[in-house]
């Protein structure tokens, strides 16, 4: 069974900067479409970044410039990278795996930016 645990969210200043991780368990991961998504209480949860392969990726165009998704596949994990934070970056922000037609998700991280 495919398991999803997300880190390294907080409190941070605007302009500061955050490094989210995602640690998958039970998958072939190498093989995985790996992609990070947030979500604000009221809204629909949104796709931030996707990581297709190694090196293909994918931003919501709010993002750009300032985030980065990468991943290490001897660790199983997923990384994504945010600087420049702004105050409506903050949102739960959602780790997500698929593979073979089937998504897990993860319980999320909180990231707030506040002065």
């Amino acid at each position: 069974q495919v398991q999803v645990v997300e880190s390294g969210g907080g409190l941070v200043q605007p302009g500061g900067s955050l490094r989210l991780s995602c640690v998958v368990s039970g998958s072939v991961f190498a093989s995985a479409l790996m992609s990070w998504y947030r979500q604000v209480p009221g809204n629909e949860r949104e796709l931030v970044a996707r990581l297709i392969g190694s090196d293909i990726t994918d931003y919501v165009d709010s993002v750009k410039g300032r985030f980065t998704i990468s991943r290490d596949n001897a660790k199983n994990a997923v990384y994504l990278q945010m600087n420049s934070l702004k105050p409506e970056d903050t949102a739960r922000y959602y780790c997500n795996h698929f593979l073979n037609s089937r998504t897990t998700w993860g319980l999320g991280t909180q990231v707030t930016v506040s002065s």
